[in-house]
């Protein structure tokens, strides 16, 4: 057989998880919190199950879900964006990246991925015949290079995936930034896919630019969104397509046939549970209390910070205590020191080794504890 994706294995996240388990490590690699959701969304659950919604749910996903899910886009964002027409549930944002991408990209088109990168993003344009040009974001602050942009775009690309606030880094692109990204798109007349699974985790009064609330680049977009991240339930895999009715109709034609329907007793508990706008309100101030209380106890052991601006990832700079490889690195940190973290490079096309380490901290208080304990001894 000849693969499809020759150069794909194991993912890191997978791969670091299990080095944890088999070191008894304190696990701060893969992006899932170690603490329950709300007691309330399991009742929900419970009595949906109860009440019968236990077959296959509607395809676009059940109307008073989507209905929710506008009307919380219409309070977060000033907009309204069509339940029936506009709005699509899938099994988690993973499947919704594939599907924008497939009802997107042709073969030969050209996808500009910005380095370091989510990793489901290069696989999904690589199955659909395109072809991933990869560009590195500034480092240290993780900034677009525009003339990198510019240079990059010709009259085979086809798509731009962005991704803020932004997964490995906790970045958010800056309003000039984002009216550069839409400018390039309506002028070159792209497509943009919008990666805002963390739409909610953002600290310090900052602001999240989301598609969403751009009438003019809404209508060249996809914004895919995750209730997994939101709500602290990641094994669910709910999540959510809204894109204009156009581009809804092609993406539900590629959804239809990957898994056709999301499950119905989460579906209807969720829908439920976001008619209190406020659980998604108080999302920034519970995870800003986590990522303060984990940087202070980072004081003694040699690692910098970078300033996370969302997201539950923290970076830190490990290069005053060693010149190994990330990679290399993180290993020795998870069997010697007993903390599994994401080594930067593999969100990188080219393996860029900035000596860098993605720690997660949507943890308990006693977890991060355990594990900054666990790396003062690095020194």
């Amino acid at each position: 057989m000849i693969s499809k994706l020759p150069t794909t294995g194991t993912t890191i996240f997978s791969v670091m998880s299990a080095l944890a388990a088999e070191h008894n490590a304190v696990n701060l690699s893969q992006g899932f919190p170690d603490f329950p959701a709300d007691p309330l969304l399991f009742e929900l659950v419970y009595k949906a199950s109860k009440e019968g919604f236990n077959q296959y749910a509607p395809m676009p996903g059940f109307k008073s879900l989507r209905e929710g899910i506008s009307n919380m886009i219409s309070e977060i964002y000033g907009v309204n964006r069509n339940p029936e027409t506009e709005i699509t549930i899938t099994s988690g944002a993973t499947e919704a990246l594939f599907a924008a991408v497939s009802a997107t990209v042709n073969r030969g088109d050209e996808v500009i991925i910005f380095d370091p990168a989510y990793d489901s993003y290069e696989p999904a344009v690589i199955l659909n015949g395109g072809i991933p040009v990869r560009i590195p974001l500034t480092f240290p602050d993780f900034k677009i290079d525009r003339e990198k942009i510019l240079s990059a775009v010709n009259n085979k690309t086809k798509l731009i995936i962005l991704n803020s606030p932004n997964n490995p880094t906790g970045t958010v692109i800056s309003q000039s930034d984002f009216y550069f990204i839409k400018d390039v798109v309506l002028k070159n007349n792209l497509y943009l896919l919008s990666d805002e699974v963390y739409e909610h985790i953002i600290f310090d009064g900052l602001k999240h630019y989301s598609v969403l609330e751009d009438d003019e680049l809404f209508k060249r977009s996809f914004a895919v969104s995750s209730f997994g991240k939101t709500f602290h339930i990641t094994g669910w895999k709910v999540g959510y397509c809204t894109a204009p009715e156009d581009l809804t109709s092609e993406f539900r034609k590629i959804h239809q046939y990957l898994t056709f329907s999301t499950s119905a007793p989460f579906q209807i508990a969720l829908s439920q549970y976001i008619t209190d706008i406020e659980k998604i309100r108080s999302l920034k101030n519970f995870y800003s209390v986590k990522r303060d209380y984990f940087r202070s106890l980072l004081t003694k052991n040699g690692l910098k910070p970078f300033f996370s601006e969302a997201t539950y990832f923290q970076l830190l700079d490990y290069s005053d205590i060693s010149d190994e490889y990330d990679i290399d690195f993180a290993v020795r940190l998870t069997k010697d020191f007993g903390v599994a973290s994401i080594p930067l490079s593999v969100f990188y096309k080219d393996k860029t080794d900035n000596k860098v380490l993605r720690f997660c901290f949507a943890k308990e208080i006693q977890t991060l504890e355990n594990a900054v304990s666990a790396l003062a001894k690095i020194i």
